[in-house]
């Protein structure tokens, strides 16, 4: 195979907004497996692409301007027009001066919301192109979410930024998604008192009778969360793990207990620019001493292996659920994005690209 004939999806121009299908276009391009051969000058790697992420923060990346932007290299801007990088999973077609990967072998890494991903010796330090070491039992899907930045996102966040103790009461907000569903059952295990809330019955439900949350609820139902919040920790909150920002971090900051700990891990109702910024009540902050911090993923790749050996005994044994939401197909990249903004998903929003 000399040739290859690679999809990929890009946007049209900056999205600043809620996105939309009319903001991505699906481009075309043919790959010469000959010519970049003549051409690296070190090596090269050619992934076919299985199985890519799809995620809220890909948004910030394609505003004309975010903060986040400047932040770290995983967030720098996306050049409409340009190939998408994301996290996934894939099967190496050509490796020039990799050793340790070979033709056939599956690589986990930052691929491309497309079929193909040709990665340069320049891009390998972003890239975090690394040979996958499958658990057959488990589906290879679960290496982009559970077992992948999200499921570190969820296990960093719960054990290293908040710090939790048994006994301990957790508040998780859109706990039915990627990174909300592993926290709370993180805390389950762990021995803390855990409630969710989610925006369908449907999805509270699921948070109750499947991944073992002791109560949840539909924030669409509350007129006030403040006291909704109230009424779910009488005794008030010691974690709150934030995903949502806006009006929920407001209700949660009031709610929380002495010496509380808040993990900002995202802050979606914001990122589209349809609904305020969290306005907290600073003194509530102060006097009750709560540590608020943001975090991510890259910053407990200390800890991956521990992540890695810890799910996948809890997976394999039935004591942890993955959720995910996948759709088939480079075709179906935009809708499975713009599903995240309108809360279609339920857990890890994934697009298998090929078998």
């Amino acid at each position: 195979m000399e040739e290859v004939r690679n999809k990929f999806i890009a946007i049209k121009g900056h999205i600043n907004g809620a996105p939309s299908e009319s903001d991505f276009e699906i481009k075309t391009e043919t790959i010469s497996l000959s010519a970049i051969r003549n051409t690296s000058k070190e090596y090269y790697v050619i992934v076919k692409n299985l199985y890519v992420s799809v995620d809220p923060y890909q948004l910030n990346r394609m505003k004309s301007q975010s903060s986040s932007q400047s932040a770290i290299s995983f967030a720098a801007p996306i050049i409409p027009g340009h190939a998408i990088d994301t996290y996934g999973v894939g099967r190496v077609v050509e490796s020039g001066g990799r050793s340790d990967l070979a033709k056939g072998e599956l690589v986990v890494g930052l691929l491309t919301w497309g079929e193909y991903t040709v990665i340069s010796a320049e891009e390998e330090g972003i890239r975090l192109l690394n040979k996958l070491d499958v658990d057959v039992a488990l589906p290879l899907s679960h290496y982009v979410g559970t077992l992948g930045f999200s499921g570190l996102t969820a296990y960093g966040g719960f054990y290293q930024v908040c710090k939790p103790k048994k006994g301990e009461s957790v508040f998780v907000s859109a706990a039915s998604g990627s990174v909300g569903s592993l926290v709370g059952q993180y805390a389950k295990r762990f021995g803390c008192h855990v409630v969710g809330c989610a925006g369908t019955q449907q999805k509270v439900d699921l948070l109750k009778e499947k991944l073992g949350f002791d109560d949840a609820f539909n924030y669409k139902d509350e007129t006030d969360l403040n006291s909704a919040l109230k009424r779910y920790f009488p005794k008030g909150i010691d974690i709150y793990f934030d995903n949502v920002g806006g009006k929920m971090l407001e209700a949660a900051i009031g709610n929380m207990n002495t010496f509380g700990r808040v993990a900002v891990c995202g802050a979606i109702s914001e990122y589209t620019g349809g609904g305020r910024g969290a306005a907290l009540d600073m003194l509530d902050v102060v006097y009750k001493r709560i540590t608020i911090q943001g975090f991510l993923a890259a910053d407990y790749l200390n800890c991956y292996s521990d992540f890695i050996s810890t799910t996948t005994d809890h997976l394999r044994n039935g004591k942890m659920h993955a959720l995910s939401d996948i759709s088939h197909g480079v075709e179906t990249v935009p809708l499975a994005f713009i599903g995240l903004f309108r809360g279609h998903n339920i857990g890890k929003m994934i697009v298998q690209i090929a078998n």
